[in-house]
């Protein structure tokens, strides 16, 4: 009794008031709202019309709602000589296939690296560890230089294949795989399974925080591509560059620039509410040890 009693003394000593609580949802509440005023200032603006797009100081919400902006921009896009249809489909291609993709690859490959031992192993991941220290614009000339030589320029395959091979989904997969019990494993070999079904059945369900937190990365950098120096056809072009290009008319198309704005981070945005009560409650539910 005399150790029950000292355990509840403890656990009591260790939960805060309610006081103490709410003062922190308080604060929580406060850092996060002031977190959300950027987006909110965008969502608003969106919706303003020009008077007070220029209006000083600026205002965060919108005292004349209209959509105004949206017609003009729809307006815009409709006169163009290539369908608004065409530069979404060009980026649900390289969006879709770019992020799925590197999440089959990077797990294929973090499997045997985490699962089994081989010669070079530690080579490899070594290496994929050093990648990361280097930036996108460190590799941007050798990078041009390989698509090039491959005849890929051009093409939406110069987007794509480059982000095949994002260094963090390879780290970030294997990490998640090596806290995956062996034993786990090894019973499963003994029930007959091979190793495609082992990694698809066993270790993908199991890393799920893992490959869920990789779409939420991946997808808003391909979303937000403009084909950079890689696509140069108009009708190869993304949602992205078209939506700028049309944002880059002066004063005059402020207002459309706040639609495009908002209508480009609606998808990230939404990709990650849905993404990310899954990522906190697998985070929570998926701990296994030996």
């Amino acid at each position: 009794m005399n150790s029950w009693t000292a355990v509840f003394r403890i656990q009591r000593k260790l939960n805060r008031s309610f006081t103490v609580s709410f003062l922190l949802f308080l604060l929580l509440a406060v850092f996060g709202l002031f977190m959300a005023i950027p987006l909110i200032y965008a969502v608003n603006n969106a919706f303003k019309p020009l008077d007070e797009l220029f209006i000083f100081p600026p205002r965060i919400m919108v005292n004349n709602p209209t959509l105004d902006n949206f017609f003009d921009l729809f307006a815009l896009m409709g006169n163009s000589w290539v369908p608004l249809s065409r530069y979404v489909a060009n980026t649900l291609v390289i969006t879709l296939v770019g992020t799925f993709g590197h999440i089959l690859l990077a797990s294929a490959a973090a499997y045997p690296l985490a699962k089994h031992k081989f010669p070079g192993s530690q080579i490899i991941f070594s290496t994929v560890v050093l990648s990361l220290m280097f930036s996108g614009t460190v590799t941007a000339i050798p990078n041009y230089m390989m698509m090039s030589w491959l005849g890929w320029i051009n093409t939406h395959l110069s987007i794509i294949i480059p982000s095949l091979a994002f260094p963090l989904g390879l780290f970030l997969m294997k990490q998640f795989m090596e806290q995956i019990p062996d034993a786990l494993v090894e019973a499963a070999k003994i029930d007959g399974a091979s190793e495609y079904r082992i990694y698809w059945q066993i270790v993908m369900p199991n890393v799920k925080p893992a490959w869920l937190t990789l779409m939420i990365l991946q997808f808003p950098m391909l979303w937000g591509s403009d084909g950079g120096n890689f696509i140069y056809s108009e009708n190869l072009k993304t949602l992205h560059y078209a939506l700028g290009q049309i944002a880059l008319g002066g004063i005059a198309r402020a207002g459309v620039g706040a639609a495009v704005a908002l209508i480009l981070m609606v998808v990230p945005i939404t990709l990650f509410i849905l993404s990310q009560s899954s990522v906190i409650q697998t985070m929570a539910t998926s701990g296994m040890k030996e």
